[in-house]
């Protein structure tokens, strides 16, 4: 059975949307990033960037246990384990990565800036925020076009780009999202949330996750704790 180590977060619920659709058994060992589990040595030592989320498969590509980090690698390890959403042919496979590594490059870092600036940050930063609301409406964009000539992100069928994007734009109210500017990428994303797999990921520890209201939850996210040597 897999192990994932992980929160109620964008990244996390990639990971758990992509595992409920693979229908893979798995057993949830919660990193309660407020509290700043994601420092412990285990941790660590399968995740040395200290974040979530990471797996641990005691049944690996050569018969032997694996530990991966970073989302995106891990929906890739997935993928290619089961076969299942990411094209065969090396045109669809190309065509599925782009869009993974724009949510990777692009979705994720900027719209968890936008949330920060927005929601998090200790001071209203006039300029910030303005800076990363903007580049969320762009991207919205980018996503709106794409899906006005392409049912989904990576192409004609639902992959991991998909499962990639859809828990970042859950939180579109704290990046400043009105979803009337953008009908054709409003429809994808109701669609994807309605999938049974989805419904069931995005609910993986959620009871667990805490309002950021205290300041040592603050520290421990966003303060000096985050560069201490370990």
């Amino acid at each position: 059975m897999i192990e994932v180590y992980s929160w109620a977060t964008p990244n996390g619920h990639k990971v758990h949307i992509m595992l409920e659709e693979c229908g893979l058994p798995y057993r949830v060992i919660p990193v309660d990033i407020g509290a700043g589990d994601q420092f412990r040595p285990e941790f660590l030592a399968i995740s040395p960037n200290n974040k979530i989320p990471a797996i641990v498969d005691p049944d690996g590509p050569d018969g032997r246990p694996i530990s991966l980090f970073e989302s995106g690698a891990i929906l890739l390890y997935l993928a290619a384990k089961t076969g299942r959403f990411l094209p065969e042919s090396v045109r669809g496979k190309y065509e599925v990565l782009q869009w993974l590594m724009f949510q990777m490059g692009g979705v994720g870092p900027m719209l968890g800036q936008a949330h920060h600036f927005r929601i998090y940050a200790p001071e209203k930063i006039p300029y910030a925020v303005d800076r990363y609301t903007n580049e969320a409406k762009r991207l919205y964009g980018v996503m709106d076009r794409r899906i006005a000539k392409s049912r989904y992100l990576g192409g004609p069928e639902y992959s991991i780009a998909d499962i990639a994007v859809f828990p970042w734009l859950r939180s579109w109210k704290n990046q400043g999202i009105d979803w009337n500017d953008y009908p054709h990428l409003k429809g994808w994303f109701d669609e994807i949330g309605h999938r049974p797999a989805v419904m069931r990921g995005v609910e993986v520890l959620a009871d667990r996750r805490k309002p950021l209201v205290d300041d040592k939850a603050r520290e421990t996210l966003f303060g000096a704790t985050q560069y201490r040597q370990r």
